[in-house]
């Protein structure tokens, strides 16, 4: 298992690189919900530094068409997950990641608040690698470990909770996969 440093909140084996896009979680929360989402950039392309630049509010809108429309978004997540199976952190887990934006989980707005973002560097259309879900799903396990109110009923999509909105993982990512790993 991949253990979680406490009370902070970093994935020991994670290269930790701080998004400005986080705060604090409202006072008392409870963590007990954990969002996977797909994410490349530029769209269908893997590598490169592009993700950690949006992250991290650096994103050069001169390097790629595509850029010049998002460049100005402040999004993050807690952990980016790359194809070849390494992790960036970005925020701790105590603090809330800027990953959901308008979005619902079982009737509770503001997902953000109560939730872990975790990004896998993918497509909706293209197979996730073999070491990504080795790597997610000891991500899992350890959060679940920490989170115990992070149960297998609350592990969702991007889509799900931002329906019409978002697609991420997509139809590419194989949800019987990760849960018969952990």
């Amino acid at each position: 298992m991949m253990p979680i440093e406490l009370p902070e909140g970093y994935l020991s084996q994670a290269r930790y690189c701080e998004s400005p896009n986080q705060d604090a979680r409202p006072p008392g929360m409870v963590i007990d919900l954990l969002v996977i989402h797909g994410i490349s950039l530029p769209p269908r392309e893997f590598g490169g530094p592009w993700i950690e630049d949006l992250f991290c509010n650096r994103l050069d809108p001169n390097t790629h068409p595509y850029f010049a429309t998002i460049h100005t978004l402040r999004v993050s997540a807690h952990v980016l997950i790359r194809r070849d199976g390494s992790m960036i952190q970005f925020v701790p887990f105590s603090r809330r990641a800027w990953h959901a934006g308008e979005s619902c989980f079982q009737g509770r707005s503001r997902c953000n608040d109560f939730s872990i973002g975790v990004e896998l560097e993918g497509t909706d259309e293209w197979p996730y690698d073999d070491r990504q879900y080795a790597t997610l799903a000891k991500v899992v396990c350890s959060l679940q470990q920490h989170y115990p109110a992070i149960t297998p009923q609350r592990i969702t999509s991007h889509a799900a909770i931002a329906p019409g909105r978002k697609t991420d993982p997509g139809a590419a990512f194989d949800w019987q996969r990760l849960f018969a790993a952990h």
